[in-house]
């Protein structure tokens, strides 16, 4: 009886971390896809931006660049944006930081920053300054 009992908590404590691992995978592989995009099709979605928007007169200096969005807090890869700004600022662009946060002011008001910095990891952030988000990229998945 003991054994059986032991055995069926086994079974649940398995069925349990499979299931927390799963979800885990999933973010992960999510991620991965993402990133993947943004450095595959990055490119071409920034031709689709600008064709959009009909952002074809940028000034001599100025770019664009698709780039991913990291979330401050998990460090998942959560979307892309698109960054404009000078071609040598965009060149240090690797990818932008989505901070969240709430403000209290005539109640609660939700604020997503997001910020472009120079690397694909958020350990030591370095903003690169001259740089804006311009457009924001949903990838389904």
């Amino acid at each position: 009886m003991k054994r059986n009992i032991a055995l069926v908590c086994a079974a649940l404590g398995f069925m349990f971390l499979g299931g927390v691992s799963y979800a885990q995978l999933d973010k992960v592989l999510k991620g991965g896809a993402i990133a993947f995009a943004v450095d595959r099709l990055g490119p071409q979605i920034d031709k689709g931006i600008n064709a959009l928007v009909n952002n074809k007169n940028l000034r001599l200096d100025q770019a664009t660049k698709v780039v991913p969005i990291l979330s401050v807090g998990s460090g998942e890869f959560v979307g892309a944006v698109q960054v404009t700004g000078s071609s040598e600022s965009l060149s240090k662009v690797k990818a932008v930081a989505q901070l969240e946060g709430n403000v209290r002011l005539l109640g609660q008001v939700r604020i997503k920053a997001l910020i472009p910095i120079e690397a694909r990891s958020l350990t030591n952030l370095r903003r690169v300054p001259g740089v804006g988000v311009s457009a924001l990229v949903d990838i389904k998945l």
